[in-house]
């Protein structure tokens, strides 16, 4: 019953979605809910995936491609976009460490934020719109659970730049068992899609190399930038592990420009 708890604490805190009321509050519970982060990861991917299926029944693949982004979007509250645009003005934008910090916590979006976002909204939509329906929903079940593994990893082996913070009470007390939860978690759909024959277990292991990729470049600059990571950096790195999934599965296809 606790760790039902910590998921839907998790899933209270990086989504819009209700949770029962019986499940109750208490400031601890945080420290232990991001072991289910990749979980929730889940929740969105059916979401998304729901709203992708739809759209396509009457809908050409790349209107469907946009509106299941939308889905995804708002289910969140744009939570990890809004990382992602911060985290792009702050890195683009400051020279020190404090001054990155500090452009970072600003709400208004710069010219870094502004550009990161298009590019990486637009290379999200196209490359869902370039893999056929199937596929989509399969990328769509095994790139928000990776990418928000790939976010964990942050909380597990980084230390929390700043003093206070939104993420804070969840960037606390994560012990390898814990992250051992977000891992089992986040492969869970993935195994499923490779036994149902859905995807190769060779391309599966290439999307987690994806995922692991964006984690580890970004936490070295995370770390040679601010000497941690903070909410928003894990949003960056949740949105580029997505999207570099996407691109793997893209690629499989073998229809390079060049080809």
């Amino acid at each position: 019953m606790q760790q039902l708890r910590l998921f839907f604490i998790a899933l209270q805190f990086f989504t819009r979605l209700p949770i029962p009321r019986w499940v109750g509050f208490q400031p601890e519970w945080l420290h232990h809910a991001s072991r289910y982060f990749p979980l929730v990861g889940c929740v969105v991917a059916a979401v998304a995936a729901a709203v992708y299926l739809l759209a396509a029944l009457v809908l050409p693949a790349p209107v469907a491609a946009v509106l299941s982004t939308a889905a995804s979007i708002y289910v969140t509250g744009a939570f990890h976009e809004d990382g992602f645009a911060d985290t792009c003005d702050g890195l683009g934008g400051g020279m020190t460490r404090e001054r990155v910090l500090e452009i970072m916590k600003d709400s208004r979006i710069g010219a870094y934020g502004a550009i990161g976002m298009v590019c990486m909204l637009g290379a999200k939509c196209t490359a869902l719109a370039m893999l056929p329906p199937s596929s989509a929903i399969t990328a769509l079940f095994i790139a928000h659970p990776l990418s928000r593994l790939a976010a964990t990893s942050l909380i597990w082996r980084m230390d929390y730049a700043r003093a206070e913070g939104k993420a804070k009470p969840m960037a606390q007390q994560m012990t390898g068992t814990e992250f051992a939860i977000a891992t089992l978690t986040a492969f869970l759909p993935g195994a499923v899609v490779v036994a149902g024959g859905q995807l190769t277990a060779a391309l599966l292991c290439a999307c987690i190399a994806a995922a692991a990729l964006c984690a580890l470049w970004l936490a070295r600059k995370f770390q040679a930038r601010i000497q941690g990571y903070t909410g928003d950096c894990l949003g960056a790195v949740q949105q580029l592990a997505e999207v570099a999934v996407y691109l793997v599965l893209v690629a499989s296809l073998g229809q390079g420009a060049l080809g």
